[in-house]
Order: C-alpha cells, then sequence, then structure tokens
C-alpha cells in the first residue's frame, strides 16, 4: 500500500490564497509518525516560513485557533459533517506525534499563516452523496493496466533490498523509531529530501500502485492533488516568501511541479475543479482515543502502536529507550499481580539490545522488546503479551476538548450533565453501580437511558454484583468516538437530551403498529423520566388497542407496561398515568384470549406458551401492585375456558390447568379430574401427551409431591398400547427432558420405590421392598460419630 493517508472516509478542502514564494519546500510525511514529527519540528523551526499549508480539511479553518488552547489535549480529531445530511461525517485525528499537528502548532505560536488544503469535505460528501443516490457497479481496472497485486505497498521493494520484512517495518525503522534525524546542519531537512527522492521515483516506476483504487478512487485522488497544487499556486500568488507544504508522501512527486510555472498543468486543474458540488458542512473538535487510531479500528491511516509511538515522542534524547519502556512492562505486570522481577527486566533489557544487533540495529525496536519479555517473564508464552499490547502498545489515551469548542446544543446539554452527575467519558470500558433510592444514580440512569432512545450507547445494561433489588442498576459505560457523529445525528430531535429523548419516541409512536413494542417503548419512556413522552406513547397505544380484535397481541402487550408498576415506587414515576391502559388491555385480552386460542396448531401453540406464561405473571404482579382483584378475576376466568375448552390446543389447555392448580383457583380434586379425563383411554394419545406437556410446565414439583397426579400419570403410560407408547415417548421424553438434573433425579428415585395407588395409599408388597433395600450394617456405622458429637455416652 501507499504511505497511509487520513481516513479514505474523509478529505479536506480549499485554503486561503498565499502569493509566489522564493522557496516553497515540501515535507512529505506519514500521518501519526514521531520520527516524521520530530524532524519536522525541527525543519520549521530553522527554515522559519512565512506560510504554511497542511493536507487536511479546509472546511475547519476556523477551528485552528483551538490548537494551542491548553484545553485541547491530543488525541483528538476535526470532525466534519455535513448540516443536512449528518450521517455523511468524516474524521481527521491528530496526536502530539502527528506531524501535521506540530506544523499546527508552529504556524499558530508564531502566528503564520496556516490552513487546510485539501479537496474540501463539502465536495468529498457531495459526490458521496449522489453515489448513494445513484449506485452504480464501478468497472474494474482492464488486465493491461498491469499485473501487480490490488493492494501493493511500493515501499516494499524499498523493504526488500534493505532486508526487511515489508514496507511498513522499513519505514519504521529507518524513520519513526530514529531518535535523531538531524541533517548535516541540524535543520531537519535531509530526512523530506530523501523522502522527496524516493516517491519520486516510486510513483515514476510503479504507477501501478493505484490498481487497488476504484475508478471513483483514483479521479477523487486526481481531484485532491489537483485543489492542493491550486492552493499552493495562490499562496505563491498571494507575496508568501517561504511556503511549506505538509502533505503524506506519496502526494509530493504529484505536487512539486506546481512550483514551476505550467500554465498547461494548471489549467487542466482549473477545469478539473470547476462546478464541483458542494454540500452545507460544519465542523468541530471532538475527543478521540488511540484504539481508534489502529489499523485494526478500520482508520485508513491507521498505524499498528499508537502508545509506543507516544512513548517514543516523550522519551529524552539521552535516555536509554530499552530501560524506559520495559520498566513500564514491569509496572504494568506487577499491577496486574503477573510476576516480574527486576533480574526479569534486567535479562530482558539484555536480550533485546541481543536481538537488536544480530538484526543489524542500533537499538532495540518495539518487535525485540516483545520477544525479550515473552522469553524471560513470560517463558515462551506469547498469551500475555496480549495485556502488554493492550494496555501499552495501543493505550486507551482518550483526548480532552475545551468546552467553548463549537458544538450543536445536544452535545453542550450532554457535557453539562456529565459534568453535573461526575460521569466522566472514558476509553476504558468501566462497571457503574446505581443505587436507584440515591438521588444523583437515578438522575444518571435516567440520563443513560435517554441516551440508550436516542441510539447513543454510551452505556449499556449488564448484570449487577450484590443486590438483584429493583433499586439496583448495573451500567457498563465506554465512551467511543463514533459518539460524537450519532450525538450530530440525534441533534435534529432537539437541543437537549430530554428533549430529543421525548421528539424520538413520539415519532416511533407514528410508525410502530405492535402493542407489545408500543408497550415496551412506554417502559422505556418511563425509564429514561419522560413524562411527555409517556403520554404520547400512552394515547397512541390506547388508541391502537381500541381498534386491534388481537388477543394475542394486547396480552402481550400486558407484561412490559406491568413492569412500570414495579419500578414505579423506586423511580418516583406516576402510575397511575398507564394504570387505565393496562386494565383496558388485560380485560379486552382475557375476554377475547379463548376465542384466539382455537384452532391453533402444535408450532402456534408452542410460540404461544411463553407468552402466556409472562401475561399470567405480570396480571398477577399487577393485581398485587392495584391492590384490586377485578382484572385477576377475569383472567382466570378466560383460564378456566380454555382448560375446559374442546378447540383449544391440548398444550394451552393444559398449561391453563397448571396455572389455575398452582394459582389456588382450582382445588387439587378439580385439577386431577381434568387429568384423568384428559389422559383417558379415549383421548388420541398425541393429544394426551400435548396436554401432559402443557400441564407439567417445565417443572416436576407436581410429579414429585401429589400422589393423585403420579398415579395417573403413571397408568395412563402402562394403558399404552404399543404402538401408541411409541407415538408419544418423543413427546413425553422432550416435557421430562425440561426438568433440572435433581427433578430427574427425584423422579427416577420416586419410579424406583414403586407405585402408589390414586388415593395415595401405598401397597404391602412395596414397603416390604423398599424396607428390605436398606442395610442395617451400614447405618450403624455413623453411630459413633454421631454420638460424640451429640455428647451420647456409648
Amino acid at each position: 500500500m501507499p504511505l497511509p493517508e487520513h481516513d479514505t472516509t474523509t478529505v479536506p478542502a480549499p485554503a486561503t490564497p498565499a502569493t509566489a514564494p522564493a522557496d516553497t519546500r515540501y515535507f512529505g510525511i506519514r500521518h501519526h509518525g514521531p520520527g516524521c514529527a520530530r524532524s519536522l519540528q525541527r525543519a520549521l523551526a530553522h527554515w522559519q516560513p512565512d506560510c504554511i499549508l497542511i493536507e487536511g480539511p479546509p472546511d475547519a479553518d476556523a477551528l485552528l485557533g483551538f490548537v494551542t488552547h491548553a484545553g485541547l489535549v491530543p488525541p483528538v480529531a476535526l470532525l466534519v459533517h455535513s448540516t443536512d445530511h449528518p450521517e455523511l461525517a468524516a474524521f481527521y485525528p491528530f496526536t502530539v506525534f502527528s506531524p501535521e499537528w506540530q506544523a499546527l502548532r508552529h504556524g499558530t505560536t508564531h502566528g503564520v499563516p496556516t490552513r487546510f488544503i485539501d479537496l474540501p469535505q463539502a465536495v468529498r460528501m457531495a459526490q458521496q452523496k449522489a453515489r448513494d443516490d445513484s449506485p452504480q457497479t464501478e468497472a474494474k481496472a482492464d488486465d493491461d493496466e498491469g499485473t501487480l497485486p490490488a493492494h501493493i505497498d511500493p515501499l516494499d521493494a524499498l523493504a526488500e533490498a534493505a532486508g526487511f520484512a515489508d514496507g511498513e517495518s522499513w519505514w519504521n525503522h529507518l524513520v519513526e523509531e530514529q531518535a535523531d534525524r538531524r541533517g548535516p546542519d541540524g535543520d531537519g531537512l535531509a530526512l523530506f529530501e530523501a523522502i522527496t527522492e524516493a516517491m519520486t521515483v516510486l510513483r515514476d516506476t510503479w504507477p501501478q500502485a493505484y490498481r487497488g483504487h476504484s475508478e471513483a478512487g483514483r479521479a477523487e485522488e486526481a481531484l485532491r492533488e489537483a485543489h492542493m497544487r491550486q492552493c499552493v499556486r495562490e499562496a505563491q500568488k498571494a507575496g508568501h516568501r517561504r511556503i511549506a507544504v505538509v502533505c503524506g508522501a506519496w502526494h509530493v512527486p504529484a505536487l512539486k511541479p506546481a512550483t514551476v510555472p505550467d500554465k498547461a498543468l494548471a489549467k487542466a486543474d482549473v477545469a478539473l475543479l470547476k462546478g464541483l458540488p458542494r454540500l452545507k458542512v460544519s465542523a468541530t473538535w471532538v475527543p478521540w482515543t488511540y484504539g481508534h487510531l489502529t489499523r485494526a479500528s478500520g482508520y485508513g491511516a491507521g498505524i499498528t502502536a499508537p502508545g509506543w509511538y507516544d512513548f517514543l515522542w516523550h522519551l529524552p534524547p539521552q535516555a536509554d529507550r530499552a530501560t524506559g519502556w520495559l520498566s513500564r512492562v514491569a509496572r504494568l505486570l506487577r499491577e496486574h499481580q503477573i510476576d516480574c522481577s527486576s533480574a526479569h527486566i534486567i535479562e530482558a533489557i539484555r536480550l533485546s539490545d541481543a536481538l537488536a544487533a544480530l538484526r543489524g540495529h542500533s537499538t532495540p525496536g518495539l518487535e525485540d522488546m516483545d520477544e525479550a519479555v515473552r522469553t524471560t517473564v513470560f517463558m515462551g508464552d506469547a498469551t500475555p503479551l496480549q495485556l502488554i499490547h493492550s494496555a501499552l502498545t495501543v493505550s486507551q489515551r482518550l483526548g480532552q476538548v475545551p468546552p467553548d469548542v463549537p458544538a450543536v446544543p445536544l452535545q453542550r446539554d450532554l457535557e453539562q450533565q456529565q459534568k453535573s452527575l461526575r460521569l466522566k467519558p472514558e476509553a476504558l470500558e468501566r462497571t457503574l453501580e446505581l443505587d436507584l433510592r440515591n438521588a444523583t444514580d437515578l438522575a444518571r440512569s435516567h440520563l443513560l437511558h435517554r441516551l440508550g432512545l436516542l441510539g447513543i450507547g454510551w452505556g449499556r445494561l449488564g448484570g449487577g454484583r450484590g443486590s438483584r433489588g429493583t433499586f439496583r442498576e448495573t451500567w457498563v459505560l465506554r465512551w467511543e468516538p463514533e459518539l460524537s457523529v450519532q450525538l450530530i445525528e440525534a441533534s435534529r430531535y432537539g437541543s437537549t437530551v430530554a428533549h430529543a429523548a421525548t421528539a424520538c419516541i413520539t415519532e416511533q409512536c407514528q410508525t410502530l403498529e405492535s402493542l407489545p413494542a408500543l408497550a415496551a417503548l412506554v417502559d422505556q419512556a418511563l425509564l429514561a423520566d419522560l413524562e411527555a413522552a409517556v403520554h404520547a406513547v400512552s394515547a397512541s397505544l390506547q388508541s391502537r388497542a381500541a381498534t386491534t380484535g388481537d388477543a394475542l397481541q394486547l396480552i402481550g402487550a400486558v407484561p412490559p407496561l406491568a413492569r412500570v408498576f414495579r419500578y414505579g415506587s423506586v423511580r418516583q414515576t406516576d402510575r397511575a398515568l398507564l394504570a387505565h391502559v393496562l386494565d383496558g388491555l388485560i380485560a379486552r385480552g382475557a375476554i377475547g384470549l379463548p376465542l384466539a386460542c382455537q384452532g391453533l396448531n402444535e408450532s402456534a401453540a408452542t410460540e404461544l406458551r411463553d407468552p402466556l406464561l409472562a401475561a399470567h405473571e405480570a396480571i398477577g404482579l399487577h393485581a398485587q401492585t392495584k391492590d384490586s382483584d377485578e382484572q385477576l378475576a377475569l383472567w382466570h376466568r378466560a383460564l378456566v375456558q380454555m382448560a375446559q375448552g374442546e378447540l383449544p390446543h391440548p398444550l394451552l389447555r393444559g398449561l391453563c390447568t397448571r396455572l389455575l392448580l398452582d394459582g389456588g383457583q382450582w382445588p387439587s380434586d378439580e385439577a386431577a379430574t381434568q387429568l384423568s379425563r384428559q389422559l383417558s383411554s379415549g383421548a388420541p394419545p398425541l393429544d394426551a401427551a400435548h396436554w401432559l406437556d402443557g400441564f407439567l410446565n417445565r417443572n416436576a414439583m407436581v410429579l414429585l409431591h401429589d400422589e393423585t397426579v403420579w398415579g395417573l400419570v403413571d397408568a395412563w403410560l402402562e394403558s399404552l398400547l404399543d404402538a401408541h407408547f411409541m407415538q408419544v415417548v418423543p413427546l413425553v421424553r422432550r416435557s421430562f427432558a425440561a426438568f433440572s438434573a435433581s427433578e430427574r433425579h427425584d423422579l427416577g428415585q420416586r419410579a424406583r420405590r414403586g407405585r402408589q395407588s390414586g388415593l395415595g395409599t401405598a401397597s404391602a408388597d412395596t414397603s416390604s421392598r423398599a424396607g428390605s433395600d436398606v442395610d442395617a450394617e451400614r447405618a450403624t456405622l455413623p453411630l459413633p460419630l454421631l454420638r460424640l458429637i451429640l455428647g451420647i455416652p456409648a
């Protein structure tokens, strides 16, 4: 691949003019490289340019004054987004060791005119929008364009000649990991002259390096370089005498002809850039993380080791690299209770120096030190290196942005709430335990639920330690830079988190047709403490419920609403808002349920089992909370109709019988009568098996403790003919497989002791057989120990 570019989803824009210089110098850099950044810092300090042009988004030129603001702490990123289409957004990350960042700081600190010169994002987003609106299959490259692989890195040729595995490692060793890149006069310019020469040869020799780009990508690359050349010409015309152009190394050969009066090329650039479409865009600074600078994050200009580069940048010139880095490794390992002594580190330093010497390097690199640690500390095990890679090599540092940076009002409101609630955004994942009886924790819960409604996943609910009461919530928080884009997208709903979440819910009410989905939305609105949203969803729910005749949808909406009453006392919500809605759902659902359950096949009946159980539990909870049995009585009446009916599926009839038995609505005699009727010899075996599956309801307690039920089931199984038995065995086995291991063991022991009569009396021969199983000699063995424990003399 060519030298990494800024993320290909982003692209910079125009710059303001400058004047024909006596000297224009091009500094070809690698984005986020400490070696390039250090050399560029020295070169600018020595040469003192009067104009600095940087590959970056001209749309953000107004924000460059914040570069020297004390509150802007890298890593940070410029976020450019379309005002009318917030989903179109581009990030331009910067770290303290980014050459562009050092150029920006030099320019703003010394009062030098500094601006970005890449193709504006206003143009690139307009082109992207046009492609999205009319997608076309991009033409494949012709065979005569070359025979190189699609993703070739032209630096690989130089790396191979130098004995390196790939161009990336070659560049790191010669440029980024070198402590001193001074030229003969200490001006730092020699590095960039060598880079320009190498890139010129590569671009002339390997035009196929762009084979990996699509046709649209090649066209966009041409536009970018034409725009940068135009910006250089404008700076020259503006009268600047010393112009510094900082850009990706691969672009230098394409831009350098701009220093030579070339009217034909200038005319072609003007024609190429004329009439380009534009979108209205806005820009701001946002925090970034080192983790999002890596290639693994999908960043187009990603690097492999931002934490390591940060270490190199801050390492004093005379300090020993291996000692400093491995001391950090030792501290990290000890913090995680991993054995790492001073002797380990001393041996690791010696080994890393030896490995570097064997490879012909003057100083150890990251690869040398990783191998040394794996050998001396981990005894060859590479697994613990993952901890070092995550915490040190990559690092999870999160930057900071000052509060006066331009931002959408929604982002400002969130920042204010984060500050008042002491919820600092962090790149590392952390667990937050909330006690909802505490006012601050309750407000935190409201905020996180509101953000969730807006699709901003800063936190997710997780399983907590300790109490499982309804007054506790456990959140797992992690701030990702992409959330800044989601905030911008959500800002169309309102200027505060509460208003935006309410508007978002109100909008969903217009599109949701399912009553359970609306009921779940009510629950979410109450968890987020959005009273206006609760009213809106309640009205929509009541309107839909009044016009639907689907009893299954009606009872499916009951459980989410019933949960509101459980949380109400802790969350200080007004449960009366939904009381009449819930009562109406239960009443209409109970009336229509027996009819809705008629004629269902096995699949539909099985699918209805869990919603029916959830509704039964929720209605019981609602009756307890409301201290009213009216809706519960309606529900029980529906269960009786289904249990005694002939048209509902046998699975549902058996389930309703079990619910009435467990709820105390039917005495055991009535349940036994139903069981006897359903398992009689006249009942079809498959229907009987389905009924038994519903009646057992994945719970063996009724079989273990009710002798009548046991006897009836046992007698039914014994009465089956061989052909019928083979038909029902799979169903009965499936029912018993739902029992826990301990329940199946107890059932086996119960069967082993013998069958008891339906009246619960054991036969004499069964008792005698049970008694004969007792080993009297073994039973006396623990007696001495028991006497000793109880203090009874022998």
